[in-house]
């Protein structure tokens, strides 16, 4: 009998959230799995929880929420030291890291997978101690998941997100960052407007802004900025949309295992759409670090 831990954010997404679980839990119930429940209530609940199963020998972890509530499992597992199988139900505003493996959103095929027991693992993100499923990023509008107001995400999803972008794009003054950076790919000491660091190539809705990134190369995928005029600005953002902005003189492209990024100036570092902290920061990939199921 497998033990299953279904771990989930109520206030992602839709109000058919709970109906959701309720039906998949009883779906592996009715196949002989034994479930438990978890409802997060505040910040690091999931984390906890994770922690939890791995000391109680739970065989398999439901996620279900968004993008953050993901990043806690990862974390709690890593902690735990456990790599117990993640089943990852896409229920927040975006949700990258599920939409870019395909991971099935219908009930029945979820269930489907689950019990089909298929699992691969993936690379993560690592920056100091604190492990990322999908980006790190600073400086030009990474803030945009932290000023979209929640109703505005429940009502219009991840369109939200592509207007509070365009709102704020007016609104900054596009002072640049002056970062140094250093990996074995890329080195320069340049003025930028911002930097992604990514493990697969859906950031922020955005199918395509790491358009040739992938989850088992034991790479991270490098997105830079750099200072450029509000015109060429307009011109990137639309372009990210086709995947076409990394052919723009002003947006450096590269692959890499590690890589270093410092500052004078008071930067903020966004991993998985939560503040981390400050630059400096070493950023490394932990390659197969993580187990999810697939279909």
């Amino acid at each position: 009998m497998k033990k299953v831990k279904v771990i989930y954010n109520p206030s992602s997404g839709r109000q058919i959230i709970q109906k959701r679980i309720d039906a998949i839990c009883n779906i592996l119930m009715d196949n002989g799995c034994l479930v438990g429940k978890f409802a997060t209530k505040k910040k690091d609940d999931a984390f906890n929880e994770t922690i939890k199963c791995c000391n109680e020998d739970w065989d398999i972890i439901i996620a279900c929420g968004g993008d953050g509530t993901v990043n806690e499992v990862v974390n709690g597992i890593a902690v735990g030291g456990k790599k117990i199988p993640v089943g990852i139900l896409a229920a927040g505003t975006v949700n990258d890291f599920a939409n870019f493996m395909d991971i099935p959103r219908s009930v029945k095929e979820f269930c489907d997978m689950i019990l089909a027991g298929k699992t691969i693992d993936v690379d993560l993100g690592k920056v100091g101690n604190r492990y990322f499923v999908n980006v790190a990023a600073g400086g030009l509008l990474t803030n945009v998941a932290h000023q979209v107001p929640s109703e505005l995400k429940t009502v219009l999803g991840r369109m939200a997100y592509y207007i509070e972008g365009l709102k704020e794009i007016p609104r900054q003054k596009f002072k640049p960052i002056n970062l140094t950076i250093e990996s074995n790919e890329y080195n320069a000491t340049e003025d930028v407007l911002l930097f992604l660091i990514s493990n697969s190539s859906s950031i922020g809705g955005f199918k395509k802004l790491a358009p040739t990134a992938e989850v088992e190369d034991g790479y991270l995928d490098c997105i830079i900025i750099r200072k450029s005029e509000i015109t060429d600005i307009v011109s990137i953002f639309i372009n990210l949309l086709k995947g076409e902005h990394i052919k723009h003189p002003n947006v450096v492209y590269f692959k890499t295992k590690r890589i270093r990024i410092s500052t004078d100036d008071k930067v903020h570092v966004d991993v998985d759409g939560e503040y981390l902290g400050m630059l400096p920061a070493v950023f490394e990939i932990a390659p197969q670090a993580f187990r999810i199921f697939v279909r």
